[in-house]
């Protein structure tokens, strides 16, 4: 494009030169030179969000144990939906409004929806075929020029279980991990729509997927292409960062630029936009790609599976790195073969953010007795861990790691009302939700058949969607 305008303006100096050798009375005015080009600016959000929030009620919810998902309880509290958010909250002796809906918690409890941040959730929907399998672009090592919504297929099932049997309000659906970069993920507020942009969470940062480790090395060592070595992973990335670093050098200095997708999504990083949210198991992968991230200008928001966490937890707390993991899934392959079950808790003594994450279909519809297992791996090994302090992996934790903490996450006045009311305490085994409100409105009432989320895909399959 430089070697272009270059061109354009030696021409335009020989036209000037030999106009005057054969006019020498023409003056050359402004119109007659070339126009310079200017920046394209490129729409950053060509498929906004559509959702607006279901129906509510003001709704009273009392004499309930609540978790407010920051850390804090209530015993006997009650607190007051209304027009979609979190309107107060307080103990026994708080004023309540006289016209509302009221539901008696007695002996329940009440907490902030489930947040997880890691789900495949309509891009692997179920059913689980080959032709639903949409969420790993594994043609290239780098592929940030893809995003994760233009895969959601709104119709799996798999929202409706998550949101029933988990009490998941929003959910993070990221692009696999065969790729280093694996594209951009989107969040998701988790209500029945047409369209994935009916769900999309208003005002939600995207995220960039990166893998590290096993999976990008044998995805293309077994292609015969580079990466094939770890150290081949770290070139293959440091390479584009520098490609990325210099086309966004360019836009901030005004310069024309030929479109590319893949360079937007990573210019969006170096510029803070779009957060990232890193595949990573091993503790010393870890650290390089946090030396990585400052060789190149952008921060790291969260390490997914992160198994070794607990070994630089003090490094990912000074870093202001969120670590999302499992309770106890370890040893399906060497990069996950040094995990302990107390990895969860120990992340969280050491002052991380600490997140418990699903990567799952099923698992994700008991993100809360995932908790509950780390939760006791840490009080066997003596840890003080109270149960209100667990639910900020499953609440503000997450929300803050996909920059949403400030709209949801925790039971807060003026915050998006996504509540669960348990029908016990949330970390025991027996434990099933309730109620479900997102943004105020009831979304699943286990007392109301009418009150069940049922797919489109599945109405009309023998035994499913059946409602009286």
């Amino acid at each position: 494009m430089i070697r272009g305008v270059r061109a354009d303006l030696l021409a335009a100096v020989s036209l000037a030169f030999a106009g005057c050798t054969a006019n020498s009375g023409e003056v050359e005015t402004a119109s007659s030179k070339p126009a310079p080009e200017k920046p394209v600016k490129f729409n950053k959000d060509p498929y906004p969000s559509t959702y607006t929030g279901y129906p509510t009620r003001l709704t009273v919810v009392r004499n309930v144990t609540i978790f407010d998902g920051e850390g804090g309880r209530i015993d006997n509290g009650s607190i007051v939906l209304s027009s979609g958010k979190v309107d107060r909250i307080g103990g026994p002796g708080m004023e309540l409004p006289t016209d509302a809906d009221v539901v008696d918690g007695t002996g329940k409890y009440l907490t902030p929806g489930v947040i997880d941040v890691h789900s495949h959730l309509g891009d692997y929907p179920s059913p689980s075929v080959e032709a639903h399998s949409d969420g790993n672009e594994a043609t290239s090592p780098t592929t940030p020029e893809v995003w994760s919504e233009h895969s959601v297929w709104p119709q799996d099932p798999g929202f409706g279980r998550a949101l029933a049997n988990g009490g998941v309000t929003t959910l993070q659906i990221l692009p696999g991990s065969a790729n280093l970069m694996g594209g951009r993920s989107i969040t998701l507020k988790n209500v029945p729509a047409r369209t994935v942009q009916g769900m999309k969470f208003p005002g939600a940062p995207y995220g960039l997927k990166m893998a590290c480790g096993e999976n990008p090395k044998r995805v293309y060592g077994s292609k015969g292409r580079m990466p094939s070595t770890r150290m081949g992973n770290f070139a293959v990335n440091r390479a584009t960062w520098a490609k990325a670093v210099a086309y966004k050098k360019k836009l901030d200095e005004g310069k024309a630029v030929d479109r590319d997708l893949a360079m937007e999504t990573l210019a969006g990083v170096l510029s803070g936009e779009i957060l990232v949210h890193n595949h990573c198991y091993r503790a010393d992968e870890m650290a390089l790609v946090i030396d990585m991230s400052k060789e190149f200008g952008y921060k790291v928001s969260a390490f997914h599976h992160a198994v070794e966490a607990y070994k630089i937890a003090d490094l990912l707390e000074k870093e202001g790195i969120c670590a999302a993991m499992w309770a106890d899934w370890w040893g399906f392959k060497m990069e996950a073969y040094d995990s302990v079950p107390e990895n969860i808790p120990l992340v969280y003594k050491a002052g991380a953010c600490t997140i418990v994450h699903s990567d799952d279909a099923n698992q994700i519809q008991r993100l809360n007795q995932e908790a509950a297992k780390a939760l006791a791996a840490g009080r066997r090994m003596r840890m003080q861990i109270s149960d209100e302090q667990a639910w900020t992996w499953l609440a503000i934790n997450p929300a803050k790691a996909l920059g949403i903490g400030d709209r949801t996450g925790s039971l807060k006045p003026g915050k998006m009302a996504d509540v669960v009311l348990w029908n016990g305490n949330p970390f025991s085994a027996y434990t099933r939700p309730e109620k479900v409100w997102i943004d105020g409105a009831m979304m699943y009432d286990a007392m109301d058949p009418k009150r069940r989320p049922v797919s489109d895909f599945e109405l009309g399959q023998p035994g499913e969607g059946d409602v009286k």
